[in-house]
């Protein structure tokens, strides 16, 4: 069997003050990237949240748990961090919104990012695309159970619909392996990412999911039975130096 691509996934949403968003980006996408990665932190994808002017998104994968331990002691203890910690926490009003996930399945996680990313100042390639990062919160653990059943059910209606995703994740409770970056535990997630090229085709996709007579049938009583609150959508516009996009 194939190894899984970034067995462990941070999902990181950061409120920013007012206005700042941009800020941090530029800072992010400058300062930020190559030296995570040089230590053994993949920058997955980095976001503007489409319905929150100041909400930034990114994702960060490791290859297992003490890889996370070490990658996030030398890049936060390194001379990067040290260098620009103080103008990117200025930006920031909360950064603790975080989940640890994994793959849901050996299928469900994100492939390499293709292709090299712009260098800084460089454009970003073109057509831009939108994401979208739907959090299911559960009343239980998501178990083999659900996950065959989203396999078998959700994940063909979401494709036929014009949605297909491109991984689908749950939580990870392992130990939090660098503490000084807390995490969301004890909360029981399932969060499926897709990719659009833009508003008009999410706003299609939704429409075909909402006249499906299987999603409505099928599908959604089913979920229903499984969620906590209500999901969670998440918009998202890839930033210049998004690998995901």
């Amino acid at each position: 069997m194939t190894a899984l691509r970034f067995p462990v996934v941070e999902l990181r949403q950061y409120t920013l003050h007012p206005g700042k968003r941009d800020v941090l980006i530029d800072l992010f996408d400058r300062e930020f990237v190559e030296p995570q990665e040089a230590v053994g932190a993949t920058v997955l994808g980095q976001f503007r949240d489409l319905d929150d002017p100041d909400r930034f998104v990114w994702l960060r994968g490791f290859a297992d748990m003490p890889s996370r331990a070490d990658a996030l002691e030398s890049f936060y203890g390194g001379p990067v961090w040290r260098a620009h910690r103080d103008a990117a926490n200025a930006t920031m009003a909360d950064s603790d919104d975080v989940l640890l996930l994994r793959p849901a399945s050996a299928g469900g996680g994100f492939s390499e990012p293709p292709g090299a990313r712009p260098a800084p100042g460089e454009p970003a390639p073109s057509p831009p695309s939108l994401l979208t990062a739907t959090l299911w919160y559960g009343h239980g653990p998501f178990d083999p159970a659900f996950v065959g059943f989203f396999q078998q059910h959700v994940q063909p209606v979401l494709a036929e619909a014009g949605g297909e995703p491109l991984a689908y994740l749950q939580s990870e409770h392992a130990v939090n392996t660098f503490p000084a970056l807390p995490v969301r535990m004890n909360e029981e997630v399932f969060v499926w990412f897709a990719r659009f090229t833009d508003e008009a085709h999410l706003d299609h996709h939704l429409d075909r999911l909402r006249r499906s007579e299987r999603w409505r049938e099928e599908v959604l009583p089913t979920l229903s039975e499984r969620w906590s609150r209500t999901p969670q959508r998440l918009r998202l516009a890839p930033t210049e130096r998004s690998a995901l996009r």
